[in-house]
């Protein structure tokens, strides 16, 4: 048993990159939302798979309190939206550039609530690193195992407008996870459970 969860966490990235490589991104488009980008950071700590979340400040402009992945506003001196991740990140919890493996993009969410168009980008990054919150947007890192994530996720169809939709919530250590940043998570798992159960067919 240690041997196969040695070879899962080894092929772990590029399993997760070559999906998300395959499969066609659902993009939006939508003239006058305003365009942002988050990182999906994952790392290998004691040999299982984490997923790194921030907890915003309460004197933020917009998502106050909120637990989200690092990220913010695209700015046109940051030329793409993977630009806007990286800088964001770095600025939120000092984590650099140049330490950050992309493996892929997850779909685009809609944040209701702000008019946000969000393109998330999965990464994989170092560990351990020294990770420093900068107080001013950001109030803290949450650290969460990724399997443990798979267990306490829930959802249930709400009326938004005219049409029922499914919200997604994830109450990890007292902290709910909801919106736009759910949403993210539960497409994220999805696709880690895909490469979990082919590398473990192909053992």
């Amino acid at each position: 048993m240690a041997r196969l969860r040695f070879n899962i966490k080894n092929k772990m990235k590029e399993k997760l990159r070559q999906i998300l490589a395959q499969r066609e991104k659902e993009r939006i488009v939508a003239p006058g939302r305003t365009p942002a980008a988050v990182l999906v950071p994952i790392y290998d700590r004691d040999g299982q798979y984490h997923i790194l979340f921030i907890k915003r400040t309460e004197w933020v402009a917009k998502h106050r309190g909120e637990i989200s992945f690092p990220g913010g506003t695209y700015e046109e001196r940051d030329g793409t939206l993977l630009n806007t991740a990286l800088r964001e990140t770095a600025e939120e919890i000092n984590l650099k550039p140049d330490d950050v493996e992309i493996l892929g993009e997850l779909d685009d969410e809609v944040s209701v609530k702000t008019n946000y168009i969000i393109t998330p980008f999965l990464a994989s990054i170092p560990w351990p690193y020294e990770l420093e919150v900068d107080g001013r947007e950001t109030e803290a890192i949450i650290e969460a195992p990724i399997r443990s994530l798979m267990d306490i996720g829930y959802s249930r169809q709400e009326l938004k407008g005219s049409q029922m939709e499914t919200v997604y919530y994830y109450n990890y250590q007292g902290r709910v996870i909801w919106g736009a940043t759910a949403r993210i998570l539960n497409k994220f798992l999805d696709f880690f459970n895909q490469a979990t159960l082919e590398i473990l067919h192909n053992e």
